[in-house]
């Protein structure tokens, strides 16, 4: 497994907790919303501040300003590209 893959699997996990998603599903998939009416996880905007606040905990990633957030938490995807490219640089 690649180190997105395994990062998709750490912030699945991180978020569900981060956020008390009940009944979380096994499985997100990478490129569907993580935050919104169409989030698989029922995520809404008090949500992203949490996750944001446990990606900065957990990976010492600091999160920017709205327009920035807003891209970087689109997906799991956007999000784990946007921490590995962090730790790599």
């Amino acid at each position: 497994m690649d180190n997105l893959a395994i990062l998709h699997g750490e912030l699945q996990e991180l978020i569900i907790d981060a956020c008390n998603v009940p009944d979380a599903p096994d499985t997100v998939d990478p490129d569907a919303p993580l935050i919104g009416p169409d989030s698989s996880l029922g995520l809404d905007s008090l949500d992203a501040v949490e996750v944001v606040v446990a990606v900065q905990k957990k990976y010492d990633v600091r999160i920017g300003g709205e327009d920035s957030s807003r891209e970087v938490l689109r997906n799991l995807r956007t999000l784990a590209e946007f921490i590995d490219g962090k730790r790599t640089n």
